[in-house]
């Protein structure tokens, strides 16, 4: 009776074996892979990456951190987790994608002809692929921006960062300018009522008292929605940088891709394992051919 073995019982000789046969024809596709790897990643183009690094400010109203005593918020505070998310989707948003383009005519650049029907997914594709905006560690937003060119990518990557505060004040202008029109109106309203009360008044001045109290609480508050209408004037007009830059974008002077080696590396390696494994495939269909 046949003695039964427990444990790892693999024969290594088999092993031997093969590398044995075929080690010349693994040099050799090892030898051409390290050729063909080295000659490809000399072929790539470089690219060059450069970051600019801010910090988003506090995204509270300007009018009521300067003009409010009752605010206890600082406009200059850096900004919290939120105002982080805020920065990062209107970094990457369409209309930051659109100012860039035209500012640096991308379809030109990237090489896109101005006739090819899908030249604008193209563009999108070739701007999401180079652009990169991230979130640091501290509440921080970097904008990274790979190109061919290094200062190309420095200037790319400081004109978002810079453009941040136009995209910003866009979005907030348009919607000051609605709240200061709205509020002006509700002011004419309530004057008009005032001019209504005090003409009452003359006419009927047996109603003194009554019509006093209410033109009083009708001054009050048109005084407060005077105060909130001008600090909505403010927020129409204000011009100040919603960020503050920690780093500006400067030239790289040393190519981020290609890495060589590890391209090198992979290709070698990946040829060496293909081979082996068509090695073995065909070893066992002839085996089992011969069975």
């Amino acid at each position: 009776m046949p003695e039964k073995t427990f444990g790892n019982d693999y024969d290594h000789r088999a092993t031997i074996q093969f590398f044995s046969r075929w080690w010349k024809l693994l040099v050799w596709v090892a030898a051409i892979a390290l050729v063909a790897s080295l000659v490809v990643s000399l072929l790539i183009t470089p690219r060059y990456k450069a970051t600019a690094t801010l910090f988003p400010t506090n995204s509270n109203r300007l009018s009521k951190a300067v003009m409010d005593y009752h605010y206890s918020l600082d406009f200059m505070d850096y900004g919290i987790e939120r105002d982080c998310e805020y920065c990062i989707q209107i970094l990457s948003s369409e209309s930051m994608e659109r100012d860039v383009c035209k500012r640096f005519n991308l379809l030109e650049h990237y090489g896109i002809s101005p006739n090819d029907p899908h030249k604008m997914f193209k563009l999108h594709e070739q701007y999401r692929g180079n652009v990169n905006v991230r979130r640091t560690e501290f509440l921080g937003v970097e904008v990274s921006v790979l190109d061919v060119d290094p200062q190309w990518a420095a200037d790319m990557a400081n004109f978002i960062a810079a453009n941040y505060d136009t995209v910003c004040h866009r979005i907030h202008h348009a919607r000051a300018l609605n709240a200061a029109d709205l509020m002006q109106g509700v002011c004419n309203r309530v004057g008009q009522e005032i001019k209504d009360l005090q003409d009452s008044l003359r006419r009927n001045p047996q109603y003194q008292q009554g019509l006093s109290k209410l033109i009083d609480e009708k001054c009050h508050e048109l005084a407060d929605l005077e105060t909130r209408a001008a600090q909505t004037q403010v927020d129409a007009n204000e011009n100040v940088s919603y960020k503050f830059l920690l780093d500006e974008a400067v030239a790289p002077d040393k190519k981020a891709y290609p890495k060589r080696a590890i391209i090198v590396l992979l290709g070698t390696f990946g040829a060496v394992v293909m081979c082996i494994l068509a090695l073995l495939i065909v070893g066992r269909v002839k085996k089992e051919e011969t069975i």
